[in-house]
């Protein structure tokens, strides 16, 4: 079995980090493998919803500290060949925030460094009431270095971020909602069954306009009020020449559940 799990059911596609052994740590092919997958879903037409989760215990533990230690990591002393293995462009977190595909993290333990980052890159945090975020960027003598210094500010505000990333902090599950990090904590035998139910539920829709919703949604964090209603405008124009468009006016009139092709 590989680093990177991958299933494909009901038009939700999910991935899982796996290495249980170490916390599913970070290593630099475990981050080729995942930029692959999610680059792949967001092109498949099959898949519809994205969920992201880990194998065991913990969600992700960070890259990993035994390899940085004995300067094999993404960031060895090397700094030419640390750029050449970690290449942002491509990086996971970049590609998540790129992705037109909603995405679900599937929080199911702890998500410390990296792990953070690629939490919070995803579109909803659903996590067990085990689960912690731990931002101990600054207690390993790093920062926030893929996304993290961008996202957390914008879920929780400047001031609560400021706090959280200057100190280190690790935060509970209940913490986490109270911030408005997670839409909802769930017990732990039932986070997968919930978060399937839940993608399975975004998957039922028509997949062109959820795709559009989360792509205007992502551009009016940095354009004006106007301008966002402008490119709303743009995006809807060829929503109403969809064929699930049809679908959805038909179904409703007709009173039943509405079949979505995509197109």
């Amino acid at each position: 079995m590989g680093e990177l799990l991958f299933e494909k059911l009901d038009h939700v596609a999910t991935l899982t980090l796996n290495r249980p052994e170490r916390l599913n740590a970070i290593t630099g092919p475990m981050l080729d493998e995942l930029s692959r997958a999610l680059v792949e879903c967001n092109e498949d037409p099959e898949v519809r919803v994205v969920v992201l989760t880990g194998a065991g215990r913990g969600f992700c533990a960070g890259l990993d500290l035994r390899d940085q230690a004995s300067g094999e990591g993404l960031g060895g002393a090397d700094i030419g060949g640390a750029t050449q293995r970690f290449d942002l462009r491509n990086a996971p977190p970049v590609v998540l925030n790129k992705m037109d595909k909603p995405t679900v993290c599937a929080l199911n333990g702890g998500a410390a460094g990296y792990g953070m980052d690629l939490a919070l890159g995803c579109d909803i945090r659903v996590a067990a009431d085990t689960a912690k975020i731990s931002a101990a960027f600054t207690r390993r003598g790093v920062l926030p270095e893929s996304g993290g210094t961008w996202l957390l500010p914008r879920i929780v505000g400047w001031s609560q971020a400021a706090e959280i990333m200057f100190t280190g902090r690790t935060l509970s599950a209940q913490q986490c909602l109270e911030l408005g990090l997670v839409s909802r904590v769930v017990p732990a035998d039932r986070l997968q069954e919930e978060v399937r139910e839940l993608a399975v539920e975004i998957a039922g829709n028509a997949p062109l306009a959820v795709q559009a919703t989360k792509r205007m949604m992502r551009m009016g964090q940095d354009e004006t009020f106007e301008a966002n209603v402008h490119h709303v405008f743009l995006q809807l124009l060829p929503l109403f020449r969809s064929r699930d468009f049809v679908e959805g006016v038909k179904s409703f009139l007709e009173k039943r559940k509405p079949e979505f092709e995509g197109r």
